[in-house]
């Protein structure tokens, strides 16, 4: 018999049960046409990342998701891999360079990329190794990188399938601009945070002196690109001035007045400045209108030398300027006040610019269709489902993506341009001259944007654009977990690419998870100072107590708050498991009963054995449903109460009699039981049941790879089960009315029990034993009429039967006597302090009224404790 150690540490076990099965290769399921696979590949994190307590939630579920499945028989992949992170990685080695008194630009693209990949191999592991203390189950001999060979081809291949269909263009258009990053960013990328910011109105002085037409803006440091004022055609404060033109101030040009429905009438002044170059709608107005375009501010967020006068201000100084100058001429009219939100990029944080560039575009209505049909349609769903509305909104009002980003760390375009004509080439393969004229050419430096690679991540990792058994057997995926803000940027281009280029879903379901936030609901961020690091959490209280504590009191969809007050609850429920198995252990022998082969099961085996059947199948359906909460909560319930509290206590005499053969049935449940439930909590505590198990006298192979309970319907026994838990009611209701009286627990009475109902009755029938042992009682008798009671009892009614016990028993009324009226004393004198508070007139006047309300509120308290004194020292006096 392998022996377990007597104190719970899980930094005995934890570190080298997972290196056990990484040795074993335990997480690596071959291609097996015989059994169901189970796919779910990780949302690939940062490589230059750490493990927090987002990514500890979210790999946490899907390991739970993959361990179930695994021990249910399937073919269980749960795929890791780690993102380039084009804009995160190159802004670090770019800072790295320039801590070094180097620059990207002076070592080149080929020495630059040089120091990318050495910084990727120095902190890319960081994330892989932490996954591991976490102890997720990843099959990491099939590990990803985005810019792994395989999957940069696959890049490639999507890039010239989608440019021949003509669902990739390059042309000029507004995009996002961040001018810190130095590179475009989609829509997806642009963080929109609410700010109170102004809105001034300003007088454009029309060109044939007859006056002014009052314009308002947002924006006043776009004034110099202004191309057109725009009314709406039905305004008719302004029918008279349409077609005639403007003398734009400080800017030595006229403009037109133009007619457009998108102006909105009651929105400002009802006219508005058109900027075609920095504002997405003015460029489509100056479209409709053949206005052209006018670049006034640079890619580093400067006006350029089309400005005019302010050529060489910084956007913001220019603004400033701009105002000054206008007012300065009397034509700033007012200045109101006007909340709105403002694009930021989400890495940095600058103010994002939206500017006229020249960049590569994914047509999207064509590709946003069928992915909007498939979760109309309900092939596509989402956990919860209210997220579907956002996947819906997006899809339905998305536009065209732009993809190429102006960085060299990432998936450089597949493009080339002809330096001596027009051709532009698309190829996955390496050109050195134009296949037009022959001419020499040379390559688009730009990058794809990495959701671009992201996008085909849950089948490039398979081996597509190859025809694998991999891709094969585990395609498509089962399940996709992440949090639900990244719908947009990831889960919608997922969706589209895997529809266009497998003609499949690239998985069902989408299981959606909140923020992990403070104690105090607040998210958490280095500006609070409230991050709690995972590694932290798993070095002090061991990883199992970490999961368990995600887990628990967790719902799809929703924020989680976190505390150490929860870890440390799950620390003790892992450390009642350890010591209720130390004791199964000191009774278990070699020689054990199969349970089929006993016939004489007592009431209390079958009734365990049957809770057991249901359990198992009630945290089945919520692990197939995605109600993880739920289900950690029953194994909970089932190990701590069930077992621990209730069974363990109600079979011990059984365990220490002279009947050897009852002994051995007890004790050959016991272990059953014990197995079923390392094999129930083994997805969300793996370390700790995988160590119990190991101790096992017939453990052969992993936990981890063994099987969930087998379903047998022949232990199930609502019998068993309603007396059981009739005993279960009765007993807690006497020790609760004992633990108000402050009864000892060595005090001792006999169990009067009455009642009418038959059924009640006979469901108590050989339940004596239990109430001896757990219910402080000598014995049982029935009773004809509690009236002919004589003497003081304690009494308790539990499911139609009355329960008395005598006090005379129970009570030493002296002692008792005493302590209440000691009891009483204390409580009156603090009531007296209490009132004396609260008839100071200088402490109710200035005190807060939440000090004054918590002095009322003891008044009352102390008030209902003393009537309660009273009551029972005047019973005890006149029995």
């Amino acid at each position: 018999m392998k022996e377990l150690a007597k104190t719970y540490d899980p930094k005995d076990f934890e570190d080298r049960i997972y290196g056990e099965w990484m040795e074993d290769h335990a997480f690596h399921p071959e291609v097996d046409r015989s059994k169901e696979p189970y796919t779910i590949v990780m949302p690939p994190p940062n490589v230059t990342g750490n493990l927090h307590m987002g990514h500890a939630l979210n790999n946490t579920i899907q390991d739970i998701l993959i361990r179930f499945k695994r021990l249910k028989g399937y073919q269980a992949l749960f795929l890791p891999g780690t993102d380039h992170a084009s804009i995160s990685t190159e802004a670090k080695v770019v800072e790295k360079l320039k801590s070094q008194g180097k620059s990207k630009e002076a070592l080149g693209r080929e020495g630059f990329l040089k120091e990318a990949w050495a910084w990727t191999e120095e902190y890319g592991g960081n994330i892989k190794n932490q996954l591991k203390k976490l102890g997720v189950s990843c099959d990491w001999d099939r590990e990803a990188f985005t810019l792994d060979d395989n999957l940069s081809k696959a890049v490639e291949e999507v890039f010239m399938e989608l440019y021949e269909k003509d669902l990739i263009y390059r042309g000029d258009r507004i995009i996002n601009w961040c001018p810190h990053c130095q590179t475009a960013i989609s829509d997806a990328e642009v963080e929109h945070i609410e700010h109170d910011g102004k809105i001034w109105t300003f007088k454009y002085p029309l060109t044939d002196g007859s006056g002014y037409l009052q314009v308002a803006t947002t924006r006043p440091e776009t004034i110099p690109g202004d191309l057109a004022v725009a009314v709406n055609p039905e305004d008719d404060r302004y029918t008279d001035l349409v077609g005639k033109t403007i003398q734009l101030p400080f800017m030595d040009r006229e403009i037109p007045i133009i007619a457009d429905s998108y102006v909105e009438m009651d929105f400002g002044t009802g006219a508005v400045k058109i900027t075609p170059s920095h504002d997405p709608n003015d460029f489509e107005v100056g479209a409709r209108h053949d206005l052209g375009q006018c670049i006034v501010i640079d890619q580093k967020g400067y006006l350029n030398e089309n400005a005019g006068p302010y050529a060489g201000l910084e956007r913001f100084e220019a603004r400033k300027k701009i105002i000054e100058d206008f007012d300065q001429k009397g034509l700033l009219v007012k200045i109101d006040n006007h909340h709105n939100a403002v694009g930021h990029c989400e890495r940095c944080k600058t103010v994002i610019e939206p500017l006229i560039s020249k960049q590569w575009f994914v047509k999207m209505e064509p590709l946003a269709k069928p992915a909007l049909e498939a979760y109309q349609k309900g092939d596509l769903h989402f956990i919860p489902d209210r997220f579907g509305k956002i996947y819906s909104h997006w899809l339905e009002n998305i536009r065209d993506w732009c993809i190429s980003r102006q960085l060299w760390w990432g998936h450089q375009m597949p493009v080339y341009y002809c330096d001596h004509c027009d051709h532009v080439e698309v190829s996955t393969k390496e050109i050195d001259k134009c296949p037009a004229c022959g001419g020499s050419v040379h390559r688009d430096p730009d990058t794809l944007d990495t959701w671009f690679s992201s996008a085909l991540w849950p089948f490039s990792t398979l081996g597509w654009p190859n025809k694998t058994e991999d891709l094969d057997y585990f395609y498509p995926t089962n399940v996709l977990c992440t949090g639900y803000d990244i719908i947009f940027f990831w889960v919608v281009r997922m969706v589209f690419s895997a529809l266009e280029q497998t003609g499949q879903l690239p998985f069902k379901d989408v299981f959606l998870t909140g923020l992990v936030l403070d104690e105090q609901g607040r998210k958490m961020s280095k500006s609070l100072g409230n991050g709690i690091d995972p590694l932290e959490i798993i070095d002090q209280y061991g990883a199992d107590a970490l999961r368990f504590t995600l887990i628990t009191g967790n719902s799809p969809g929703n924020d989680m708050r976190f505390s150490i007050d929860r870890v440390e609850a799950n620390r003790n429920f892992a450390n009642k498991l350890w010591n209720a198995s130390r004791f199964v252990f000191m009774h278990m022998t070699d020689d054990l009963y199969d349970l089929k082969e006993i016939k004489d099961l007592q009431l209390e085996d079958r009734w365990i054995l049957s809770k057991g059947q249901r359990v198992a199948r009630e945290v089945a359906e919520k692990l197939d449903h995605y109600d993880l909460g739920l289900a950690a909560d029953a194994v909970l319930n089932y190990i701590w109460s069930d077992f621990c509290d209730w069974y363990i206590e109600l079979v011990k005499p059984r365990l220490f009699s002279q009947d050897a053969e009852d002994k051995k049935v007890a004790v050959s449940v016991l272990a059953a039981v014990l197995k079923d439930i390392l094999r129930l909590l083994h997805p969300f505590m793996p370390f700790i049941t995988e160590e119990i198990w190991s101790k096992l006298p017939d453990s052969q192979d992993f936990l981890m790879v063994n099987h969930w309970p087998e379903e047998d319907d022949s232990y199930l026994d609502p019998e068993a089960e309603d007396k059981l838990e009739r005993v279960q009611e009765a007993i807690r209701a006497i020790r609760n009315a004992r633990a108000e009286m402050n009864i000892a627990p060595n005090k001792k009475s006999k169990t009067l029990l009455y009642s009418q109902d038959t059924k009640a009755k006979e469901a108590l029938e050989g339940t004596e034993g239990f109430f001896k042992t757990q219910g402080f009682s000598t014995g049982f008798e029935w009773i004809e009429n509690p009236k002919d009671l004589e003497g003081d009892h304690l009494s308790v009614v539990s499911q139609g039967v009355e329960y008395y016990m005598p006090l005379e028993d129970l009570v030493d009324y002296e002692k008792e006597l005493q302590r209440l009226k000691k009891e009483l004393a204390t409580a009156e004198s603090e009531l007296d302090r209490v009132v004396k508070k609260l008839a100071n007139q200088g402490f109710v006047s200035k005190a807060p009224e939440a000090l004054v309300a918590k002095e009322r509120e003891k008044e009352g308290q102390f008030k209902t404790q003393i009537d309660q004194l009273k009551k029972r020292i005047e019973s005890i006096e006149n029995r």
